[in-house]
């Protein structure tokens, strides 16, 4: 295993709205550098210009339907990760997004209604893992589809290319 994280993360939600797309996630100025700390700077500033001065490392988007629609920019998962965001959790995400998410190692949490149960601020437990997230706050718990195994290996290798590394017996500097 290439980064070792745990499952379970205490973490305060960030609320955003449907059809949060990746201009909103990263402006397309911002596309000139693939470096994720210099993308987090920048990391939806088109929703919430104060969004990644006020993140901290372990912090959840909660966020409504259709997350992660427009363009198919791998930047935007980048960005997020930059920021050192837990976990997005959504109502549903745009299936382009989903999948660059699920290559870098993103963990998404699809809940229906969670968007509409949990308050900008809220303290969350979350369990990317077994998609088990308990408002702190209300006591409210919610429930995402279990990980599917590979995607599971996948974002505990912290991405795609470095799984396919680890099983061509590749350490990460060598790709």
């Amino acid at each position: 295993m290439t980064s070792e994280t745990t499952d379970i993360t205490f973490s305060k939600a960030f609320l955003f709205g449907d059809d949060i797309d990746t201009d909103q996630i990263i402006p397309a100025q911002y596309l000139v550098t693939g470096d994720r700390t210099e993308l987090a700077t920048h990391c939806l500033e088109g929703a919430d210009p104060e969004f990644a001065s006020a993140v901290n490392h372990g912090d959840v988007i909660v966020a409504g339907k259709n997350f992660g629609c427009g363009s198919s920019r791998e930047h935007a998962p980048l960005a997020i990760l930059g920021c050192g965001v837990k976990a997005v959790i959504a109502t549903s995400f745009a299936r382009i997004f989903f999948r660059n998410a699920v290559n870098l190692g993103l963990p998404l949490l699809e809940i229906p209604g969670a968007a509409d149960s949990i308050a900008n601020g809220a303290r969350l437990e979350v369990d990317v893992a077994s998609g088990s997230v308990v408002n702190l706050d209300t006591g409210e718990r919610f429930q995402a589809p279990p990980e599917a195994p590979f995607t599971l290996e996948v974002r505990r290798a912290g991405g795609l290319m470095n799984w396919v590394a680890e099983r061509a017996g590749l350490t990460a500097a060598s790709h």
